[in-house]
């Protein structure tokens, strides 16, 4: 017994009736959509097997090259708890590659769907963009960016990447951020590896100057120097080489970090530059140029990189041929025949914190000097106390300075004590007065009030004002609302932490 859909009924009624002579087999053909040697087999097999014929031969039967079921599950085990974040390509790459097992993408695909694992990729309606061609040459355009990503371990880290327009050759290096220092080396990285290229194209971030550096940065200063002329993006499909060569390492770079177990950053850069990108990207994604001739130049003898890719700030020269950086004030002790005074001279700071003054092109010898620290440092409250002291001094009299300067003998006094005690720094008013006023209420009070808005963290002013009142504590609200706010309790949110944290050192 089986069962027939509408087109074999129609093949078997069509068959039925050539042999009762009511059609020929010409209008059978033409009525099957077959040749007529196709329609003569059917006659033959209907003589001999009947209605049958319509069934195929190899109906019911296991295909030749069927893969078995327990490969299958081994598969589909894999997927879902070793490769779960692999795309369909690099798994069935990884699965011949590491264990033996080839197996094609769309029966991956098959086999994944099936228990409901599938990575698919991010869809969004995309604008309507002008093609544009690449670079003919290696070296005319490179472009440069930055993309923040969790690509190994817990924390976030940005890889920085430099790729050919041309060829997509690509340098990359992981930072703990997008940061100029990062973009320089990698700069720098690929000009020691091929040469001064033409133009970088880049998007308008700060390191690259643009508006949000009032048109200047350390990197467009150091392309200037090389002779390489700096193009903003518009937008970020303006530079779609670089933005697609992220997607390509988020999706193939993350998952095989994770498999080799590297969490920390300098493994991660050895397995970018030794594994991944000489394996995959140069044999996969690496395109030939157009043209056989490099636009990439060789670097001149008189530039140095080590004076071009660092931190270079400016200084004017005092008449005593001394000038400042960061904080600190440096003299000039490399013989100079004529003055150079309101002078620039050139401060090179290189990434480990280390810097060096230059004059022209000459190194200059320099020496810090350890100057005495002056009363006025502290702050313009401690030098007037300060002089308040000096008046004391001068006078012989507290009272007379006093009338002088408009405030109570006590003060002075207590200005005197800790000008002893703790010396100029102790007289910086930092949180709370000098003295208690009078006219606060007692610290008892105030220790009842911040225990029970400790009791009861999610209470208001109004409902603590009520509960005090029980106990014949008579605050005002605006009291409590100061109270909170100098112990840093204003909020639900810092009340409520505060008694969280009392609870658990109890």
């Amino acid at each position: 017994m089986f069962y027939m859909d509408s087109k074999s009924q129609f093949t078997v009624d069509i068959i039925s009736k050539v042999i009762d002579g009511r059609i020929s087999i010409n209008s059978a053909a033409t009525l099957l959509s077959k040749s007529r040697r196709t329609v003569e087999r059917y006659l033959s097999r209907y003589r001999q097997e009947g209605i049958r014929f319509v069934v195929h031969g190899n109906k019911g039967r296991i295909p030749a090259n069927k893969i078995t079921e327990s490969l299958k599950k081994e598969v589909q085990e894999l997927i879902q708890t070793k490769y779960y974040d692999f795309n369909l390509q690099h798994l069935a790459e990884l699965l011949l590659k590491n264990e033996g097992i080839a197996v094609k993408r769309e029966t991956l695909r098959t086999w994944a769907h099936a228990i409901h694992h599938v990575k698919r990729s991010k869809r969004r309606r995309s604008r309507v963009r002008k093609y544009r061609e690449r670079m003919e040459s290696p070296g005319l355009m490179l472009q440069m960016d930055g993309s923040p990503h969790r690509w190994f371990g817990g924390e976030r880290s940005c890889l920085i990447a430099i790729v050919d327009d041309a060829t997509s050759d690509i340098h990359a290096e992981f930072f703990p951020s997008e940061t100029t220092e990062g973009c320089m080396k990698v700069m720098r990285a690929y000009i020691e590896k091929r040469g001064i290229f033409k133009t970088l194209y880049v998007d308008r971030a700060g390191i690259f100057a643009g508006p949000k550096r009032s048109n200047f940065s350390q990197m467009q200063r150091a392309c200037e120097e090389l002779g390489i002329e700096i193009i903003f993006a518009n937008s970020p499909q303006g530079k779609g080489r670089i933005e697609r060569s992220f997607d390509t390492f988020q999706d193939r770079l993350v998952p095989e970090l994770r498999l080799n177990n590297i969490t920390d950053m300098d493994s991660a850069n050895r397995y970018l530059q030794e594994e991944f990108i000489p394996n995959y990207w140069v044999q996969n994604v690496m395109v030939q140029p157009k043209s056989q001739h490099s636009a990439f130049k060789c670097l001149p003898p008189e530039l140095d990189l080590n004076t071009i890719c660092v931190q270079k700030e400016y200084r004017t020269i005092r008449r005593d041929h001394t000038f400042s950086f960061d904080s600190k004030m440096y003299v000039i002790d490399s013989p100079i025949r004529y003055s150079i005074e309101n002078q620039k001279v050139e401060i090179r700071c290189q990434f480990d914190g280390c810097f060096s003054a230059y004059f022209g092109h000459r190194r200059l010898d320099i020496t810090e000097l350890a100057e005495p620290r002056k009363c006025h440092e502290y702050g313009k409250e401690v030098q007037r106390k300060i002089e308040a002291l000096e008046l004391v001094e001068q006078l012989g009299s507290v009272s007379k300075a006093a009338r002088i300067l408009g405030c109570s003998r006590q003060t002075l006094y207590t200005y005197q004590q800790i000008m002893e005690e703790e010396g100029p720094i102790g007289l910086k008013r930092i949180n709370k007065p000098l003295k208690r006023s009078k006219n606060r209420i007692s610290e008892d009070t105030e220790d009842k009030i911040i225990e029970l808005t400790l009791l009861n963290p999610h209470g208001t002013s109004i409902q603590l004002m009520k509960a005090l009142k029980q106990q014949n504590i008579t605050v005002s609200i605006s009291t409590i609302q100061n109270i909170w706010k100098r112990e840093q309790l204003n909020t639900r949110e810092l009340r409520i932490k505060r008694s969280q944290s009392m609870d658990i050192e109890v």
